[in-house]
């Protein structure tokens, strides 16, 4: 189970292109392609590695706080 401060990935739609980088470098295979866009199809497996914020050429990734 996430403990309290354990961030999740949140892609921002409107920057996405699709390209299925953060699909190719996660470890934990949290995202998937859907739509042509980056979907976190699995947020509960997110380890916070950072591997698909660094990587996202565009910058369409970060880890946010769940609501």
């Amino acid at each position: 189970m996430a403990s309290i401060d354990h961030k999740f990935p949140k892609v921002d739609k409107e920057k996405c292109t699709g390209c299925g980088t953060c699909v190719s470098v996660c470890p934990q295979n949290v995202f998937e392609l859907k739509d042509g866009k980056s979907h976190v199809a699995r947020p509960e497996d997110c380890v916070e590695c950072m591997s698909c914020v660094e990587n996202c050429p565009v910058g369409a990734i970060k880890l946010v706080e769940p609501k």
